[in-house]
């Protein structure tokens, strides 16, 4: 990261500042008093410096003198080593805003997306996931050379990337970090998870956060520690690989359905919050899922209920249990099906807030 010299910058302005004041000095001194001279008074001098630095040269005043012939002759070096010198600060200056704002130091806007702390070959799985989703994603990464492939994979308008130490909190803050939806803590170890949530947590205590666990006992550990999601990838990975031998074409639809759905011909699980004006809000679940698959061809599967912060996972339900304005939805759903459901729900999938 690039950081401008201010302090150069100001003494190599008030040095060439004071020098010219220093020439314009003594020209005066050293014309006004010729009878033949054009120079009368300090305006003069200062409109003639301006033309001459400027190299214009109207010639409407010009030295009568040796001496400020003298002075008029270091007036136009110096001014061909000015330009030099603030061409060169300029392109100084616009090169370290183009580099700080590569790394992301002038922060992003985006809020209620999904910000991941390291960038891993599984963090970037994790990313594409995202991004096919709609999600917009702010990414951490300590490596630089890390920070040209994230922005050569993304569009900036949906990923947006943070050079910087982990442990450089006050950092963490350009990536509106407080507005964000969830923080993926995608570090390589567990232990350096573990430790590493306990001190953000004491930055930015009331985010919610999800880890992937090498170590599936480290479940409890995490979620007391106040991890909102603790995954154990092996654990996944040995269910999918057991569902895959005796009964394959069930683990092939559930690999499907966890991630997006991008043709009409795969399919995909999303949640939908209930608002006010919804029209399923205050009905009947069993009401809901005849009319969800005969207008929108989707399928409902379960529902969530939030209450006072608690979210309750009801699996296929009863048919008779009202849906309110504040619940979550679970549909599976293709492309096209997607589209319908945004339409009647006025609003983005997943989780609001």
């Amino acid at each position: 990261m690039k950081s401008i010299n201010y302090l150069r910058i100001i003494s190599v302005t008030g040095g060439v500042v004071l020098v010219y004041s220093i020439l314009l000095f003594f020209f005066y001194r050293i014309e006004q008093p010729h009878p033949e001279a054009h120079i009368e008074t300090v305006g003069d001098v200062i409109w003639w410096s301006i033309v001459t630095i400027t190299t214009v040269g109207y010639g409407d005043i010009v030295p009568v003198t040796e001496g400020g012939r003298l002075i008029g002759y270091i007036f136009l070096f110096l001014s061909l080593g000015t330009y030099a010198l603030i061409i060169g600060q300029i392109a100084t200056i616009m090169d370290t805003l183009k580099e700080n704002r590569k790394l992301g130091q002038f922060g992003t806007k985006f809020s209620s997306h999904v910000v991941i702390i390291g960038w891993t070959e599984f963090g970037k799985a994790v990313t594409d996931q995202l991004v096919g989703a709609g999600r917009e994603v702010a990414i951490v990464t300590k490596e630089r050379n890390n920070v040209d492939l994230i922005r050569e994979f993304y569009n900036t308008r949906q990923v947006f990337v943070l050079f910087t130490d982990y442990t450089n909190f006050d950092q963490l803050t350009k990536l509106n970090i407080e507005d964000s939806s969830i923080v993926f803590v995608n570090l390589y170890d567990d232990t350096d998870k573990l430790v590493y949530i306990l001190n953000l947590k004491k930055h930015f205590g009331d985010l919610k956060y999800v880890v992937t666990l090498e170590n599936a006992n480290l479940k409890s550990t995490f979620q007391s520690a106040g991890v909102t999601y603790a995954i154990s990838k092996n654990e996944l990975a040995s269910k999918l690989l057991a569902s895959y031998i005796f009964e394959p074409d069930v683990a092939s639809f559930n690999e499907e359905i966890i991630a997006y759905a991008d043709t009409d011909e795969k399919y995909d699980m999303k949640e939908y919050l209930v608002l006010e004006n919804n029209p399923y809000a205050n009905q009947e679940y069993g009401q809901v899922f005849y009319d969800l698959k005969k207008e929108c061809n989707v399928i409902l599967v379960g529902m969530v209920k939030v209450e006072n912060g608690n979210r309750t996972l009801l699996k296929n339900p009863e048919d008779s249990l009202v849906v309110a304005a504040g619940d979550y939805l679970l549909m599976i759903m293709n492309r096209n099906g997607e589209k319908n459901v945004r339409k009647r729900f006025k609003t983005e999938e997943g989780l609001e807030g």
